[in-house]
């Protein structure tokens, strides 16, 4: 290559394309490069979520996620408008179907307090009605800020954007080596070599292992892959549903139970819940990859979860092969809701990082290296904060120019 680029980042996700559009938006003299393993962006976690804007309840007050949600919430609703993105901030309720639910609930509603958000509306039972009245529930609360929006076209036009502003994106590029010196880094793919001044990681599902290219003692996390699948509604029961109906969460698991979500293309998705991916991008049940297997089982951290929420654990898998256990979980929300109204939906895998102690990272992990910033845990909501995130990225890497 007879091109040095001043920043290479890795992933065409949303995160990476928010980071490189923000990167050439406050220096547009700088060449910045985006490389993509397949031949398409938005291709995993962005291209199989729920399409769902979120407000920014649950995450702890002052943490990355919270900032960034709440800053990337607003960011990304202007970015819809202004390009004409099709968006409906159409609001949420949060329920508690049992008594032992209603201390986590209220704490949940002060959270979100804390974290600036208005116009909250406690509900009770009658009230939840108002919004849902198919719900069945003791307590609850409406979030005005939650929406729906397909993240894919947002990426597309990141990446539109990215390039009228002279960025340069090229897919089907597999990095497979880093190799860095004081000044370059050269990124290598299984076609091609570039050389770079800054590594920008945004690999998601791989992040770990770009990570670990760009440092020589080993990184003390791993991406553990979580599938979420989803059913969705016959379109005889979406009345069934308005908006969005979420339970709620366990606090001790750093997902949010299975759900309902009205889709801004239209129908209803029912889900998702959590299993243990056996690959990377396994989006389909008996999906293996023996490697990946292997080395998500073998990792201390994630013996030690599993030694921990084994049983949450083996209920999500029954559920993943019992209809009749998804139905089951959803009529906790929905009583009316039957087995042979939902159809199969789509699935998509979430990339949990997980320390070597066993830890669930529950913030977003954004890690500098002399070469390279690795950004090494973005799961939910990283796609509503992905402008935030991005910006907060770029302000690090241009530090450096």
């Amino acid at each position: 290559m007879n091109k040095i680029y001043d920043i290479t980042v890795i992933g065409g996700g949303i995160v990476g394309l928010a980071t490189a559009l923000k990167i050439k938006e406050q220096s547009p003299q700088l060449k910045v490069l985006v490389i993509e393993k397949e031949h398409e962006v938005a291709a995993h976690q962005t291209g199989h979520n729920s399409g769902v804007i979120h407000s920014g309840l649950y995450y702890k007050p002052g943490s990355l996620k919270a900032v960034n949600c709440i800053r990337g919430y607003k960011m990304l609703v202007d970015f819809a408008e202004k390009e004409g993105i099709p968006y409906e901030l159409c609001g949420k309720i949060v329920v508690a179907t049992r008594p032992e639910q209603v201390p986590i609930l209220d704490g949940l509603y002060e959270r979100g307090a804390q974290n600036g958000l208005t116009g909250f509306k406690m509900l009770d039972a009658a009230g939840l009605r108002e919004y849902e009245p198919h719900v069945k529930g003791i307590k609850g609360f409406f979030v005005p800020q939650t929406g729906i929006i397909n993240y894919k076209i947002v990426c597309e036009k990141y990446a539109e954007k990215f390039q009228k502003l002279g960025g340069q994106i090229n897919l089907g590029q597999r990095v497979i080596e880093i190799r860095q010196s004081d000044k370059l880094s050269m990124v290598i793919t299984a076609q091609n070599y570039y050389e770079t001044r800054l590594v920008i990681n945004c690999a998601g599902l791989y992040s770990d292992k770009v990570a670990q290219f760009t440092q020589e003692t080993p990184i003390d996390v791993r991406i553990i892959p979580f599938r979420g699948e989803y059913f969705e509604i016959k379109p005889n029961k979406q009345y069934l549903v308005r908006n969005l109906i979420y339970p709620v969460p366990d606090p001790n698991f750093p997902f949010l139970g299975v759900h309902f979500t009205r889709m801004i293309g239209g129908g209803v998705e029912a889900g998702p819940n959590a299993v243990l991916a056996f690959r990377r991008e396994g989006y389909k049940k008996l999906d293996i990859h023996a490697r990946e297997l292997w080395k998500t089982l073998t990792w201390p951290g994630f013996q030690k979860v599993a030694a921990k929420y084994w049983q949450t654990g083996l209920g999500e898998m029954y559920r993943s092969f019992s209809k009749a256990a998804f139905t089951k979980a959803l009529q906790e929300l929905i009583p009316e809701i039957q087995e042979n109204d939902l159809i199969p939906g789509g699935a998509g895998v979430r990339a949990q990082a997980c320390d070597r102690d066993g830890g669930l990272l529950d913030d977003f992990s954004i890690i500098e290296r002399p070469n390279a910033i690795n950004v090494c845990n973005a799961p939910s909501p990283a796609a509503t904060s992905s402008l935030s995130i991005g910006q907060t990225v770029a302000e690090l890497a241009l530090k450096r120019f």
